[in-house]
């Protein structure tokens, strides 16, 4: 236990007095916390629909005339009111031109923003410039042109149209009682969950077993189990990469939630689908995968044993990295369907409960006793994989040469047994 200990303390420290490692973790999350505090100082009214309390004070909702955007029109068809417009391009100032040519000219000049020519009561040409993956003006001015014959129309059989409109456009109203989870509301944290879990997995994962290569390659090893066991020197490596990766990823989430929690209001609630996770998803997202963490990073030392050089660490690792794909594959095209057997059996393979047992309980139905079983199998598959994992770190650490392969070291494990 004291070698461990003493492992453990060695590991943590390269990790804390890292500068890099350190100062990455403070900008990020600096960054992230800026980012939320944005709408305090910034008007981002245009996502958010919240305005910045100095500008409502003084009633600006709305630019002057001098500083909206002017649109020509020309009515051939003798159908077009003005006022209609205006209520379909709030931010628009009309003009009608002469002709078609004076549209022209004007929008080839960029003196007018865009330009419509209506050739009858339900056809007219458009013209602009340079049009932008974004333009949303034939949809508004569809609208209007359909407002205007229907007008029109109601004004030729004396029909009253704000009756008709009514009957057509009754208001329903709907109270939602969600009775277990809202998936659609909570697909998107979930996604970034797992891509979160699966980014730490495989970042940490790697330099646990570069870290161990190393030491291969300058011969450090071999000073480090003369004075310690290769149990504890693994064991310390990836308890140490687990609080090192906890304490980055915690600063980083905590930050980030925290920010927007506290400035959830100027953000009208926009980001919940991101950002506003229920506790219950928190604390399994932290308990699963954790261990999902520890699972591989056992491996992932084993896997750095097996090689001496750095370069060799992606080529020895690869069907590990393979079967963390396919479970990251999975666990995203079946966040669509939590509740289905495919979810349900991921949800107790240790190889990926990490990430899809916190996705069912954030957005499907999921027994207390499944959520139980589940961590323990977790549990037991780390301690396997730890016992595991040591004995191929055993094994490698003083073998040098061509990398060794997963399968000969079974082997050669089944041997010695």
């Amino acid at each position: 236990m004291r070698k461990f200990s003493v492992v453990l303390k060695y590991e943590l420290k390269e990790y804390f007095t890292n500068k890099v490692f350190m100062g990455l973790t403070l900008f990020l999350a600096l960054l992230g916390a800026a980012a939320l505090f944005l709408p305090r100082f910034v008007d981002l009214s245009g996502l958010t629909g919240v305005q910045v309390t100095e500008e409502a004070d003084q009633g600006e909702t709305s630019p002057s005339e001098e500083e909206k955007e002017v649109f020509l029109y020309v009515d051939k068809a003798g159908v077009v009111r003005p006022e209609i417009l205006q209520q379909f391009f709030p931010h628009v100032s009309w003009q009608e031109a002469a002709d078609e040519t004076s549209v022209k000219t004007k929008v080839e000049a960029e003196e007018a923003g865009a330009g419509f020519v209506v050739t009858g009561p339900t056809e007219y040409e458009y013209y602009i410039f340079n049009k932008s993956m974004d333009d949303r003006n034939t949809a508004a001015f569809d609208q209007a042109m359909q407002c205007f014959y229907r007008m029109d129309y109601a004004d030729t059989t004396g029909w009253n149209l704000e009756e008709i409109d009514a009957v057509y456009n009754m208001p329903i109203t709907v109270t939602e009682q969600v009775l277990n989870k809202d998936s659609g509301s909570n697909y998107w944290y979930c996604y970034i969950l797992v891509i979160i879990v699966f980014m730490l997995i495989v970042y940490y994962g790697q330099m646990i077993a570069v870290s161990v290569t190393n030491e291969k390659s300058n011969r450090a090893i071999e000073v480090l189990v003369t004075s310690t066991s290769p149990n504890s020197l693994l064991f310390g490596k990836v308890i140490a990469g687990a609080i090192g990766g906890v304490f980055q990823m915690g600063i980083l989430l905590g930050a980030t939630l925290l920010s927007y929690q506290i400035n959830r209001e100027q953000w009208g609630g926009v980001l919940d689908i991101f950002l506003h996770i229920p506790t219950e998803v928190i604390l399994a997202f932290a308990f699963f995968g954790l261990g999902g963490y520890l699972f591989y990073a056992f491996l992932y030392g084993a896997m750095g044993a097996l090689v001496s050089k750095t370069e060799d660490v992606s080529k020895s690792a690869s069907g590990l990295m393979i079967v963390i794909m396919i479970v990251y594959f999975f666990s995203l095209v079946q966040l669509s369907n939590v509740d289905g057997s495919v979810m349900k059996v991921l949800s107790f393979l240790p190889v990926s409960s990490y990430s899809t047992m916190f996705a069912r309980i954030g957005m499907g139905t999921v027994a207390l006793w499944e959520i139980i079983v589940s961590f323990l199998i977790l549990v037991a598959s780390i301690f396997g994989a730890g016992i595991l994992g040591a004995k191929l770190y055993r094994m490698g650490t003083l073998r040098y040469g061509n990398p060794i392969k997963l399968s000969t070291a079974l082997k050669d494990l089944k041997k010695s047994e």
